[in-house]
């Protein structure tokens, strides 16, 4: 979430922007409370490594079926028309940063539904997305998973019977499977989880008032 705006990350049509100049686009982190900025800028920080781009620094992937290399909120566009959920597989710390807060929110807002890492930044549970971190000793390159398969996360058909460190079992098209552990802190962060996020449970819990 750090750097300026620029053309990849919001493009001058945006409504937002529609009457900016370049020059005055500014930084992510002075737009923070525009949420449409911001899931623009999910993965536009300038340490971002992209290892479907072959280590590129860059906010674009590979769309996948058709192996387009889109601006990242645009290919999180094109999955959600087509009803296509997404996940994350990352190294260690993921979430950690400055923007902490804005790391777990900005993937929420492009349609991810989990992340799979080595260790997580503790935010990361409070926002509706499946967090799940890999065994000791293993990680995307150790399991030879490129990030272009599809995957199946084997949950528990009932929220209430997801526990705090479980572990289950991942499988993918290409005949993959290994065991990750349920990386949520408390059953509160549970209780986020099955609202949708931290916002909504505030909200449904207000309302109940």
């Amino acid at each position: 979430m750090g750097g300026k705006i620029g053309e990849i990350g919001l493009r001058k049509k945006e409504n937002v922007f529609r009457a900016l100049k370049k020059r005055d686009f500014n930084t992510y982190g002075s737009r923070r409370s525009n949420d449409e900025v911001m899931a623009r800028g999910a993965f536009a920080n300038i340490r971002f490594v992209n290892k479907l781009l072959k280590g590129e620094f860059s906010p674009k992937i590979i769309h996948v079926p058709t192996g387009d290399k889109l601006n990242v909120y645009d290919a999180a566009m094109k999955y959600e028309a087509t009803g296509q959920d997404t996940i994350i597989l990352a190294g260690s710390d993921y979430g950690s940063g400055s923007s902490r807060d804005w790391a777990a929110k900005g993937p929420m807002l492009v349609g991810v539904k989990a992340v799979i890492a080595k260790s997580f930044e503790r935010e990361s549970g409070r926002y509706g997305i499946i967090t799940c971190c890999f065994k000791a000793g293993e990680d995307a390159d150790t399991l030879g998973l490129t990030g272009l398969e599809r995957y199946k996360i084997h949950l528990p058909s009932k929220i209430c019977e997801i526990r705090a460190g479980q572990d289950v079992t991942i499988t993918t098209d290409t005949r993959k499977s290994f065991t990750c552990s349920v990386r949520f802190n408390s059953k509160v962060e549970l209780a986020y989880f099955n609202h949708g996020a931290i916002l909504p449970f505030i909200i449904q819990n207000l309302n109940k008032e």
